[in-house]
């Protein structure tokens, strides 16, 4: 089965210390007004502040756990988007352009400000979601650093970013911080064979492999034909030398189909890249990687990977020509040029 969207997933896993801490807040009643939880996308990050929300909103735990009953009236709430002691801040889709909007809109935030004013519906606490924190713009930053200078009692906000590099120093610092690592291997196929059970063992194992600790990645793999992707990636770092232009866009075409298909193209090829490198520079390269990465300096490889990263993120952010992009990245692969 699929996983939930994280504000109805009951399931956590792989990140114990993280529910510790929170747990140990909300028992000895010291809670912080404001947590910023970070970590690689798709790690549990939105799943762990619903979680969190979920058993703040129901009240101390009569046993040390965050997890709640999914038949819970407040889990069910949650999940449908109805307490009304809840607010959710992510970004919104633009009616005008037809499309999700690239940042977190300035009006979204301050609603927030409002709402965490407000007294408990229920007599307990109000919590606000941010979920993509990292993607507020600078107006809308400075709108929620007004809330976090004089917070209201009662109130939570719960910043969830996985670049909080990009958060204004001052937000950062008054917040505290919840840093969620890479699962490892064991629990990550325990969620695949959960929610992936029509793959084989052998799928499974190559899309724990591809995720890097991520499960988030991995599902979304799983749905967008990234296996399928991973072999052609697999295939072009193999045959990089004999790689007409022509592929180019027979691999644009072929990946416009896809909703989420550059993307996932360019995690694995720039993924294909730094693992290839890594292992040659350990000695443990198998002899395609080596045969690969002699074919330049080693600084060269570095400057592919950073040159691919920057092209796929601002293909991303000001939403530019996704086949044009996957053409001008394997032109940086093989040094051709259209």
């Amino acid at each position: 089965m699929p996983a939930p969207d994280p504000r109805a997933n009951p399931i956590l896993l792989g990140h114990p210390a993280a529910e510790a801490t929170v747990l140990e807040a909300i028992s000895a009643g010291r809670m912080h007004h404001a947590w910023l939880i970070t970590g690689p996308e798709g790690v549990g990050k939105a799943t762990l502040a619903y979680r969190f929300a979920r058993r703040l909103l129901a009240g101390r735990p009569a046993e040390p756990s965050l997890a709640l009953d999914p038949a819970n009236p407040v889990f069910r709430r949650v999940a449908a988007g109805s307490h009304a002691d809840m607010m959710t801040i992510e970004r919104a889709y633009d009616p005008k352009r037809k499309r999700m909007r690239t940042q977190i809109a300035i009006d979204d935030v301050r609603k927030v400000n409002a709402f965490m004013s407000l007294t408990p519906a229920e007599g307990g606490w109000r919590v606000v979601v941010v979920d993509g924190a990292d993607e507020m713009n600078q107006n809308s930053a400075n709108a929620l650093l007004k809330v976090l200078e004089e917070p209201p009692p009662r109130a939570v906000l719960l910043l969830v970013c996985s670049s909080p590099g990009r958060l204004l120093p001052t937000i950062r610092s008054r917040c505290r911080r919840l840093r969620l690592g890479q699962l490892d291997d064991a629990t990550m196929h325990t969620l695949m064979r959960q929610y992936v059970p029509n793959l084989t063992d052998d799928e499974r194992s190559r899309l724990v492999t591809l995720a890097e600790g991520s499960p988030g990645r991995a599902l979304m793999m799983a749905e967008d034909e990234g296996l399928a992707i991973s072999t052609l990636v697999d295939n072009l770092l193999a045959n990089m030398d004999s790689l007409p232009l022509s592929k180019g866009y027979e691999i644009a075409d072929q990946l416009g189909r896809s909703e989420t298909g550059f993307s996932t193209f360019m995690d694995l090829l720039r993924a294909g890249v730094s693992s290839a490198v890594r292992a040659v520079a350990r000695g443990q390269g198998d002899p395609e990687q080596e045969r690969m990465i002699e074919k330049r300096p080693i600084d060269a490889w570095g400057d592919l990977w950073h040159g691919l990263t920057r092209l796929q993120d601002e293909t991303e952010r000001f939403s530019l020509d996704k086949r044009q992009a996957i053409v001008a990245g394997l032109g940086m692969l093989t040094g051709k040029t259209p």
